[in-house]
């Protein structure tokens, strides 16, 4: 989804010609997975941050095609909204110290990223959604100028056959409102974890990745307003699955099936089973007949990109051309600040890694249903969620985290070869995170409830704390 098309408008023609290429490249991606001819190498980690600009008085700033032309960097690009931008870094090899490399070199983006906002007399914050936002600010004089979103609203609201979105939302309080355009969308931003991993344990780190959504989410959550409302602590999820509310086929388009999707249930023998299921079940949204050759299976990466399951597996090709497998691990919101995001990264690969090859399949370890279920209490409550786990039992997402995930996150990263010290340091912000009770979303109901319901105060002081280096748990209130 991160490259422009070259045609906004479209007819029916355009739609039978990509049905056909998407059917041919998913029965050569089929061929890929039967001869396991992808890159077999050490598992490897990237992510992309996305992020808000706003001006002086932290109101969204429509400024991203500025920024980007200033920032000038490959690794940088736009996001639904002319508020948004994203920020990618280089793909690292997860061993030794990485995660103090992965820090500095995002420093050092985030110092820069900074430095251009100040050129333009605006900033840049990372967080889940900016409580500044207001439902105004999100119309289509606000969407960014690449024709890929307007088709996309087009298309969204085809399928939709033009019935309005309406956001219904119930957590500490209620917000209902309705739309006529995906961009609500963009007031929803994250933290999106990548790893490459071997094509034989594929399945395995898909389906742990699967089951530690739920206590993932409750340790990053960073999201509880929206257009001043308290409500969920990952009020960003709700918030997306409702904002491109559309489904699959004809009777489905309203039904059950959904782009935006927590999943249909665990891979069973291959990630084909993904993409096979996107071409069976989800209607094009994109029909654009690409230039790249039918080897890097253009079509079906760009369709695979308008099917936003939160945990999504992706094909990839190096510079040689050779095919990789990457899951994209998506419930995870942006900031609060740099230090956090490398240790949430740090502690999704230690425990993914370790649960992937763990003696039981994680699939086995908790039932598909019970760990869907899980996702949306934690969602909704965050460390407070009761879940359910493995032992058939249930505690809370912090007695989780603390008491069994945690201990899992150290052993997955001694097995992937991490330093000691880059292990100590970046686990322990979440040891102290755990025993605080302190996320970004407790964070900002507690100065909230010291400081009144002002968004404006709030995100000024987020906007400090985030600068100060510190991790949540320490910051000010």
């Amino acid at each position: 989804m991160g490259e422009e098309i070259k045609s906004s408008h479209f007819v029916a023609d355009d739609f039978s010609r990509f049905e056909s290429l998407l059917s041919e490249e998913t029965s050569d991606l089929a061929k890929l997975f039967a001869q396991n001819d992808f890159v077999n190498e050490h598992p490897v980690s990237g992510f992309e941050i996305e992020s808000w600009l706003v001006d002086s008085a932290f109101h969204p700033a429509p400024l991203n095609e500025e920024f980007l032309t200033a920032f000038n960097n490959p690794l940088a690009s736009p996001e639904l909204a002319n508020f948004n931008v994203e920020i990618n870094t280089e793909p690292r090899s997860l061993t030794g110290h990485v995660f103090s490399a992965m820090h500095h070199a995002l420093n050092e983006t985030w110092e820069q990223c900074k430095n251009t906002a100040s050129g333009l007399d605006a900033r840049i914050i990372m967080c889940g959604i900016l409580p500044t936002i207001q439902n105004e600010d999100l119309n289509l004089s606000n969407m960014s100028k690449m024709k890929r979103y307007r088709a996309l609203n087009r298309e969204v609201f085809h399928r939709r056959k033009g019935k309005p979105i309406t956001l219904d939302i119930n957590g500490q309080e209620h917000l209902k409102v309705t739309h006529r355009d995906v961009m609500l969308e963009s007031a929803a931003t994250s933290f999106q974890i990548h790893i490459q991993v071997n094509p034989r344990q594929a399945v395995r780190y898909y389906n742990a990745s699967i089951l530690l959504s739920a206590p993932l989410v409750a340790l990053t959550a960073n999201s509880p307003y929206l257009f001043g409302k308290d409500l969920w602590d990952e009020t960003r999820i709700p918030l997306f699955e409702q904002a491109v509310s559309v489904g699959g086929y004809d009777g489905a388009a309203f039904g059950p099936i959904r782009r935006v999707t927590f999943g249909s249930g665990y891979a069973r023998d291959s990630l084909l089973e993904c993409f096979v299921e996107n071409l069976d079940h989800y209607p094009v949204l994109l029909p654009v007949c690409l230039d790249e050759g039918k080897e890097t299976l253009p079509h079906l990466r760009l369709h695979n990109g308008t099917v936003w399951r939160w945990n999504r597996p992706l094909i990839g090709f190096d510079e040689q051309g050779r095919p990789h497998l990457r899951i994209e691990q998506r419930v995870v919101a942006a900031g609060p600040s740099t230090l956090d995001a490398v240790a949430n990264a740090a502690f999704y690969y230690g425990v993914v890694t370790y649960l992937a090859n763990a003696e039981t399949p994680p699939e086995r370890l908790l039932d598909f249903a019970l760990a869907k279920n899980n996702f949306y209490r934690a969602c909704h409550l965050g460390l407070r969620a009761q879940l359910s786990w493995f032992d058939g039992g249930q505690g809370t997402a912090l007695e989780l985290l603390s008491e069994q995930l945690l201990p899992m996150a150290r052993l997955g990263l001694e097995q992937l070869g991490i330093s000691v010290t880059d292990i100590k340091e970046y686990l322990s912000v979440i040891e102290q995170r755990l025993s605080n009770k302190t996320n970004g979303a407790t964070w900002q109901r507690q100065f909230v409830k010291k400081h009144g319901n002002d968004m404006y105060a709030l995100t000024e002081n987020y906007y400090l704390q985030q600068n100060s280096g510190l991790p949540v748990h320490e910051w000010l209130i």
